[in-house]
């Protein structure tokens, strides 16, 4: 385990530790978790790629928290934009004008595509995609919503519906959610060979799937441009624009999910933008702000906003465009622009993460496939690459990857993992040398995993 103290905040302080353990134990009630059996790691600072806990270990952040902080943790001009925004006006309710929250809006217009003027903030992604959906649904006076078998759209009421992971299962209480089977080479649903196939293919089961549901009944169609947690699943060439031209064809509302892959996650400020596509509906969150303030938001296209210049919106939160929220972006977009990450992220990506992570493919056989792109990468990892047996169950996790993950934070790398699959989404300021150092850890760590190798 690293253990690192560059100054006074990262030194070790096991007692507080432990009073934060205890006090987070007793009171803190945890997402997506029976509760008796976790145990938080308790953290004490953090700064660029790296946090650290109260015994002072280094962990270098290979998940970005939940793939958010793409600027990196403590960026001083985000928090100092905060701060300042804290001390001028902390909090102002919606339906005033506000300086910040004007500007914070404009920038993120600015980044869109042409006829993309009006944005909605929300809390998140999730009420991000709660309340495109909403708009979808009142724009075209349909209800139902398509979207992937494989994706992660939000734990609200209407997101988790229309989210096709397991976490869905327990959770569905709202109506018009249908799923259909997106394009996945690797485990192919339609027999094939190659990504032309696999997107001619895949496109003509959505379109019989539109053509079974009704057209007329279907409001959206709903995509992580990337799909994110399920998988980092890059859609194949002429996908996403075969998506474009069934929605013009039925007159159905195209939603880009872009919480997770946008903001340089992918390369570019959107990732819809490598594939020749202009949405209805953009939903943003996480790299916005890299989670620094709570906030996402839907960017309406104008037909849409139209839509809604004499009836009412039925729709609004307490703290759509928080101040505090606004200022980060503001200060996070500005950073981003001047400091060139979105392309450092990317330049990783090619120069670095991608070769890292398909050399060590060549040497660990439990690496059945490596895809992804700039800092936004994921290892499919198998026990055996010619049946492509899942390392951990689909809906669940194994022995195996239990091993892997603990062997990454013993060596002071905190990885991001789903079932069978290891996630390498760093922050987009990463460096050179820092990503190597964590290719290096993934190198030893695998060595674990490779030990439930059976092919």
């Amino acid at each position: 385990m690293h253990s690192y103290q560059p100054d006074p905040q990262h030194r070790a302080d096991p007692e507080r530790g432990a009073e934060v353990y205890a006090l987070d134990r007793a009171h803190v009630f945890h997402s997506w978790s029976a509760q008796r059996g976790l145990d938080p790691l308790p953290i004490a600072a953090a700064e660029g790629s790296y946090f650290w806990d109260y015994d002072g270990n280094r962990y270098l952040d290979f998940s970005s928290q939940l793939v958010n902080t793409n600027i990196g943790h403590q960026h001083p001009r985000v928090t100092a934009a905060i701060a300042a925004q804290a001390a001028r006006l902390a909090t102002i309710a919606p339906q005033h004008a506000n300086d910040v929250r004007g500007e914070a809006a404009a920038r993120l217009a600015g980044l869109a595509p042409d006829g993309f003027e009006k944005v909605f903030f929300t809390n998140g992604g999730a009420d991000a995609n709660e309340n495109a959906i909403r708009m979808a649904r009142l724009h075209t006076g349909r209800t139902k919503v398509l979207s992937f078998y494989r994706s992660y759209h939000g734990n609200t009421g209407t997101a988790i519906n229309s989210t096709g992971d397991p976490r869905r299962w327990p959770n569905e209480f709202a109506i018009g959610h249908v799923h259909f089977f997106g394009p996945f080479l690797y485990r192919t649903a339609f027999w094939a060979t190659s990504q032309a196939e696999e997107s001619e293919r895949a496109l003509a089961h959505l379109e019989q799937v539109i053509q079974f549901e009704g057209p007329d009944t279907i409001a959206a169609v709903l995509l992580e441009t990337i799909v994110g947690t399920a998988g980092v699943l890059i859609p194949p060439p002429g996908y996403l624009a075969g998506v474009r031209a069934l929605c013009d064809r039925y007159g159905i509302v195209y939603i880009a999910d872009e919480v997770m892959c946008g903001f340089g996650r992918a390369g570019r400020w959107f990732a819809f933008s490598d594939h020749d596509v202009v949405p209805d509906l953009i939903t943003f969150a996480k790299g916005a702000n890299s989670g620094y303030v709570p906030v996402g938001g839907v960017l309406i296209s104008d037909p849409i906003a139209a839509t809604f210049d004499e009836r009412v919106f039925p729709g609004g939160l307490t703290y759509s465009g928080h101040p505090l929220a606004c200022a980060s972006i503001v200060a996070t977009i500005d950073a981003m622009k001047d400091e060139d990450i979105v392309g450092n992220g990317a330049r990783i990506g090619s120069r670095v993460l991608g070769p890292g992570l398909r050399e060590l493919a060549d040497r660990h056989p439990v690496v059945g496939e490596v895809r992804g792109t700039a800092v936004f990468w994921a290892l499919e990892l198998v026990s055996d690459r010619e049946t492509r047996a899942m390392l951990a169950p689909y809906g669940g996790s194994s022995e195996a990857m239990t091993e892997l993950v603990a062997e990454c934070r013993r060596r002071g790398l905190m990885p991001f993992t789903n079932y069978n699959r290891l996630h390498v989404v760093p922050p987009c300021t990463i460096s050179e040398a820092e990503a190597k150092e964590g290719l290096a850890i993934l190198d030893e760590a695998l060595e674990t995993a490779d030990r439930y190798y059976e092919g």
